[in-house]
């Protein structure tokens, strides 16, 4: 777990929590126990960023994900050489993700776990690009959230 930018940018967020509920998805999806995550909570700026520099889309987003064992585009986002179980790392704008809360009318501990189930998803290599394929995400995701509860 890390988190760029000031301390305050994460107030309110259970990060204990966090780590206990991607535990239960590790656990709920079958993933080795020695696997290894990264998640960092940072602003829109660095999202912003990584979209275009990673995605080409010169715009903020909520969650990206970036999945160790793909072949990356850019080079530093592999793995080194003695951390094969390293899953991956997820980005969570936590600015948005409070926008998000506000507008769905929930706290923001809830919009942070599910961004945080939906990277954790795409590091496994679910997608949401066809109909079906956002059914059985959203269903992982559902079950997930539910099995920390």
């Amino acid at each position: 777990m890390s988190r760029w930018g000031p301390a305050s940018l994460a107030a309110g967020v259970d990060l204990d929590g966090l780590k206990t509920l991607l535990q239960a998805g590790a656990t709920t999806m079958n993933v080795p126990a020695e696997t290894v995550t990264v998640l960092t909570l940072t602003g829109d700026e660095h999202l912003r960023e990584y979209n275009r520099r990673y995605r080409g889309l010169d715009e903020a987003t909520d969650v990206l994900a970036f999945a160790a064992q793909e072949t990356p585009k850019d080079q530093r986002f592999q793995a080194p050489p003695g951390t094969e179980h390293w899953l991956g790392d997820i980005v969570i704008s936590l600015p948005r993700a409070r926008r998000q809360a506000r507008e769905a009318g929930h706290p923001v501990n809830d919009e942070v776990r599910l961004l945080a189930v939906h990277g954790f998803l795409h590091l496994l290599g679910y997608d949401h690009a066809e109909a079906a394929d956002e059914s059985s995400m959203t269903a992982l995701t559902s079950r997930i959230l539910g099995s920390s509860a």
